[in-house]
C-alpha cells in the first residue's frame, strides 16, 4: 500500500521548543542550563518530560501554571522564527507530490490557533489534543488521527520525533510512521532497538522524506 497522506506531529518536528521551554526556567526561576539539563536526564531514564518541573516546584500544576503564565502576559508562544528550517520547503514539495497533509500533535488550545495562523493554507488537517480530548500516546488520539485522514491508516505516514508518543502508537494504529532526529527526545533515543526497528522512514531532515516517499510508492507498485 502506498503512503498518500502524512501527518506531522508539532513540537521539535515542526517547531523548534527551544526558547518555550527557556522561558519556563524562566518562570521556575532556574538557570536554563540546569532546566535543560535535568529534562535531558528525566528522558533519558524514561520518565514523563513533567516530572523535570516537579523537581524544581513539587506539586506543579502544568496546566494551572500555563493559565498563571498567561495572566501574567507570558503565554505560551511561538512563531516563524520557532520553525525549523526545512519545514516550509518540506511541506511545498510533499504538497507539489501530491500528498495529503496534516499536523496533529500533543498541544492546547491556545497552541492550536497559532498552528492555524502559520499553516491554515498549508495543510489539511490542524488536530490538537485538546481539540480530541486524547493526548498521544493514547490510542484514541490516533483512531482520531485516522477518521480525520481521508485515507486508510496503512496510507498514512505519521512523523514524530519520540519513540513512546510517536512511533509506537502510530505503528500499533496501522499507520507508517517516521523518526526525525532532531530535540531531546530523538537524540536520546536514536540508538534504541525500537527507534531502528519501529519507523518505515529514519530521517535527519524534512526534506528527506519526498525522496523516502517517491521510493516507497514506487516500490510498492
Amino acid at each position: 500500500m502506498t503512503i498518500r497522506a502524512v501527518v506531522f506531529d508539532v513540537g521539535e518536528c515542526l517547531v523548534d521548543e527551544t526558547r518555550e521551554y527557556g522561558t519556563w526556567a524562566d518562570w521556575l526561576g532556574v538557570p536554563r542550563h540546569t532546566f535543560a539539563a535535568m529534562f535531558g536526564a528525566v528522558i533519558a531514564q524514561g520518565r514523563d518530560y513533567r516530572d523535570t518541573f516537579q523537581v524544581f516546584q513539587p506539586g506543579f500544576d502544568l496546566y494551572e501554571q500555563r493559565e498563571a503564565r498567561a495572566a501574567a502576559g507570558q503565554p505560551e508562544h511561538f512563531d516563524e522564527g520557532d520553525l525549523y528550517a526545512d519545514v516550509r520547503p518540506a511541506l511545498a514539495q510533499l504538497r507539489a507530490d501530491g500528498l495529503w497533509l496534516g499536523i496533529a500533535g500533543n498541544q492546547t488550545v491556545r497552541a492550536g490557533r497559532i498552528l492555524r495562523e502559520l499553516f491554515s493554507t498549508d495543510v489539511d488537517l490542524i488536530g490538537t489534543s485538546d481539540d480530541w480530548g486524547a493526548s498521544k500516546p493514547d490510542p484514541e488520539f490516533f483512531v482520531r488521527v485516522a477518521k480525520a485522514v481521508p485515507f486508510g491508516p496503512d496510507e498514512i505516514l505519521y512523523v514524530g520525533d519520540r519513540v513512546d508518543n510517536d512511533l509506537r502508537p502510530a505503528v500499533a494504529a496501522g499507520m507508517h510512521s517516521a523518526l526525525i532526529r532532531r530535540g531531546p527526545w530523538a537524540t536520546i533515543q536514536w540508538e534504541t532497538e525500537e527507534a531502528k526497528a519501529l519507523p518505515t522512514f529514519r530521517v535527519d531532515s524534512l526534506l528527506d522524506l519526498p525522496h523516502r516517499i517517491n521510493e516507497f510508492n514506487a516500490s510498492a507498485r
